[in-house]
């Protein structure tokens, strides 16, 4: 069948559509497990198969599993296999990155199949010079586990957007940073101090490696606690960065609790982000 020349400009137009299309629906999902923490604390075997069953194909963990044997993590890591779920990532207390614990962070990261080992928060800042530290510590961490393979990422909260002697300290990080260092964006916290997320994700190509995608809303009454898709954020405007320029891997739902049950949170979570993006 011949196409007509109006036709053939009709294909190319949707064309580039397309292919954004395919690989966006190529950035796997997944959930970070504090959205679910008082069903992973009772049952994490269970919890996790709930998340897997869902649809979500990644999971991060947080904090708590610093404190598992080897062998329970070994166990997890088979679950996660047999459900054909995978942890991409870890969030960490500042202390696991220290010398005194990186090479049990790294074992069991490894054990994980993580490929990210991401420093959740740190200690109250008050000046710059103190964020510079932050990098220089994140640097030495990232020289260590790269060794092994493994990669070191930043979370930031309110206090990273939140100027200091006229200067943000997630600026301070990204400059003094290696560029192998992931700038794990949450975007509820940036909404929150008026940053915005969009124009931090262009600024900062190839460095937006995951996104915890936790929305907000200036209403006090409901805050963090609104679903993903019914606070502020600009989701097409955030998910169109990340994926032309920011250097997106995967996507993570974050949730901080809401009007309903921690699995039926994710659920619905998990439905309104797929919707948004093609079914997928």
């Amino acid at each position: 069948m011949s196409l007509t020349r109006r036709h053939f400009i009709a294909v190319s137009a949707a064309l580039p559509w397309a292919i954004s299309a395919q690989a966006s629906a190529s950035i796997p999902v997944g959930l970070e497990l504090y959205s679910v923490r008082d069903g992973l604390a009772k049952d994490p075997e269970a919890t996790v198969r709930a998340v897997a069953q869902m649809g979500y194909q990644v999971v991060e963990f947080y904090a708590p599993y610093f404190d598992w044997t080897e062998s329970r993590t070994r166990q997890m890591r088979t679950l996660l296999d047999d459900l054909g779920i995978r942890c991409l990532s870890t969030h960490n207390a500042e202390s696991y990155l220290s010398a005194k614990n990186l090479l049990r962070t790294r074992d069991l990261n490894l054990i994980l199949g993580s490929k990210y080992v991401v420093q959740a928060s740190t200690d109250p800042k008050t000046t710059l010079d103190q964020w510079k530290v932050v990098a220089d510590n994140l640097n030495a961490a990232a020289d260590q586990l790269e060794r092994s393979g493994l990669k070191v990422g930043y979370h930031n909260h309110q206090p990273e957007f939140t100027p200091i002697e006229g200067k943000r300290p997630i600026e301070i990080l990204a400059k003094n940073t290696k560029s192998s260092v992931m700038l794990q964006l949450d975007v509820g916290t940036c909404l929150e101090v008026g940053s915005d997320p969009v124009a931090w994700i262009r600024a900062n190509p190839g460095r937006i490696r995951s996104i915890h995608c936790k929305d907000w809303s200036p209403d006090p009454a409901k805050g963090y606690k609104v679903l993903f898709g019914e606070g502020i954020a600009d989701w097409k405007g955030i998910f169109n960065a990340a994926e032309s320029v920011g250097g997106v891997e995967y996507y993570l739902v974050d949730q901080e609790g809401s009007r309903f049950s921690e699995l039926e949170t994710a659920k619905r979570c998990w439905e309104t982000l797929r919707g948004m993006r093609g079914g997928q």
